[in-house]
């Protein structure tokens, strides 16, 4: 199996973006990933899928973290945790009730670590619900390789 084109054909899939973060030794840390999903309500519990590979894979074990859904203006910020930053850091952290956080975010949960799966290349982190609010924004979406928005649309009274 080709892995880029494979890689291609799961790009197909369109998604929201979010940035994970976590509190680390050195202070905070975060990653954009769109690997994310609600895995139950009761508990409350969410899933976020992260490459060994990465710095934050060492970050995100055994600790807590908190999924920051970009609104579509944030695509500054989601490159910046891409590995992509800017000068200028595109968002202000906010000390969170559980796990640092980004300000101006379209939604946050703050998460306890629940459990940890392996997932090939991966690991599957698992976390129970602590916190979270939302806003009615438009949202950040990934399709195809290529950033996007997704409109909210508001019921009037």
């Amino acid at each position: 199996m080709d892995a880029r084109e494979y890689r291609n054909c799961m790009g197909r899939f369109a998604t929201g973006v979010t940035v994970v973060t976590c509190r680390t030794e050195s202070g905070h840390h975060g990653l954009t990933a769109n690997s994310f999903t609600s895995v139950s309500l009761d508990p409350p519990l969410v899933l976020v899928s992260v490459d060994r590979k990465t710095k934050a894979f060492e970050h995100m074990k055994n600790n807590a973290f908190t999924i920051n859904i970009l609104k579509s203006c944030q695509e500054d910020v989601a490159m910046h945790f891409a590995g992509r930053p800017k000068e200028e850091e595109p968002f202000t952290w906010i000390e969170g009730d559980h796990t640092p956080r980004l300000a101006e975010s379209l939604a946050f949960i703050e998460c306890a670590p629940w459990q940890e799966y392996d997932g090939g290349d991966h690991l599957l982190f698992v976390g129970e619900v602590e916190n979270f609010a939302y806003t009615d924004d438009d949202a950040l979406t990934y399709f195809s390789g290529k950033f996007g928005r997704l409109a909210a649309e508001t019921q009037k009274a």
